[in-house]
């Protein structure tokens, strides 16, 4: 382990994203399964967590930035790819030399990345995607009837294949909320828009991680999972990590950097938000908001030192925070596990979205570089410094 690692460490278990791959495959069986690898794999690593979910039959990856589908090429990765964030100028030509498959919401768009394929000479791989009520990206459903007709234009020219007609939920996570049907609703009609323009995409796709888990009417040809391949819940209202086999892939613990007995009434942190209520020890965790660790917990925050869950005493500071450990001792150099599975007793990622009102996804995204990543996988323990190339690329 190296010097940086002994001060803290973000564990992740790559077994445990293998398991967490194949449980929600069985939840989806007639539709392919993508893994979505976005935010250095919601700041698990992306390459390695990517090669895991391969490994477990995920067929597609998918990511939000170009640079970040980039990124998978580079180490290796030769499987079906897509990538959907895309701004004008973007690098559309180096998307379509690399069988990256872009995702396209307007016409200026579609331009951009017909002139590409022209350019190179290769047909691009596009996927059409519709704003059915998210309001995000996709193309407004007023003006869908023209994108795909234009597309199936540029199809017909050879400059492209339209290989997916997509589309993203506002409310999956909240089941029952009205919007789910009428989404639904706008999607199938976009379906029958784009076959009427002569289109025949190979996948149709809409269920995040929260739908592929609570509707099975929406899954279509390809699911696309994200935090569910980290053994994260999409929220509580659809359940917890637990209820559909689902395993946290990430342990986030640090070294104890002191342990000191202060007297009653000592003030703890900028502000003096905490004071001791009597004699105690403090134990002092080296980790902050430049690491991840929301401010907004100050006060509130779990712990798990000395055998026994704490909470952040007063305010969480940019490198570090206090633990009070009452009439426990501790030394230097002890665990402070901020977060796990929770099956050794350890707070969950869920316990600290619930605590700093914000969900699991941001809590295990926001862990920064200065944290190393060591992945655990049968007992074998590696640096991040240490990734080795995507394999076995196409599943």
């Amino acid at each position: 382990m190296n010097e940086t690692a002994k001060r803290a460490r973000a564990t992740i278990d790559l077994a445990a994203v293998r398991s967490n791959v194949r449980a929600l495959r069985d939840r989806a069986p007639r539709a392919e399964l993508m893994a979505v690898v976005k935010s250095d794999g919601y700041g698990h690593g992306a390459v390695r967590c990517a090669r895991a979910a391969r490994e477990a039959g995920a067929g597609w990856l998918g990511t939000a930035l170009p640079e970040e589908a980039f990124a998978l090429r580079a180490a290796g990765d030769t499987g079906r790819l897509l990538c959907w964030l895309w701004t004008p100028g973007g690098p559309w030509r180096r998307a379509i030399e690399q069988d990256i498959e872009v995702s396209v919401s307007g016409l200026w768009a579609l331009r951009e990345v017909t002139a590409a394929a022209r350019e190179c000479g290769r047909a691009a791989r596009v996927q059409l995607k519709i704003d059915t009520g998210l309001g995000r990206n996709g193309c407004a459903p007023a003006d869908w009837p023209e994108l795909t007709a234009a597309a199936r234009a540029a199809e017909a020219e050879g400059a492209l294949t339209v290989s997916g007609v997509w589309s993203h939920f506002a409310c999956a996570d909240e089941p029952g909320h009205p919007s789910i049907a009428a989404q639904l609703a706008v999607f199938q009609e976009g379906l029958r828009t784009a076959e009427r323009a002569g289109l025949h995409p190979e996948v149709r796709h809409i269920a995040n991680t929260p739908a592929l888990l609570t509707l099975p009417e929406a899954h279509f040809d390809l699911v696309r999972t994200g935090i569910g391949i980290y053994g994260i819940s999409p929220s509580p209202e659809v359940g917890t990590s637990q209820d559909f086999g689902l395993r946290p892939a990430m342990t986030l613990e640090a070294s104890l950097a002191s342990v000191k007995r202060v007297p009653g009434g000592h003030g703890v942190s900028y502000g003096h938000h905490y004071t001791t209520p009597g004699e105690t020890s403090l134990a002092l965790v080296p980790l902050g908001y430049a690491d991840g660790i929301p401010r907004h917990a100050s006060g509130t925050g779990p712990v798990l030192v000395a055998g026994k869950w704490r909470t952040v005493a007063g305010r969480i500071a940019m490198d570090q925070f206090v633990v009070d450990l009452g009439g426990d001792s501790a030394e230097p150099g002890d665990p402070a596990v901020l977060f796990g599975p929770g099956d050794r007793g350890e707070p969950t990622a869920e316990d600290w979205a619930r605590v700093a009102g914000t969900i699991g996804y941001e809590i295990v995204t926001r862990i920064g570089s200065r944290v190393p990543r060591v992945y655990v996988d049968s007992g074998i323990r590696s640096e991040a410094e240490g990734d080795s190339a995507l394999t076995g690329g196409t599943a």
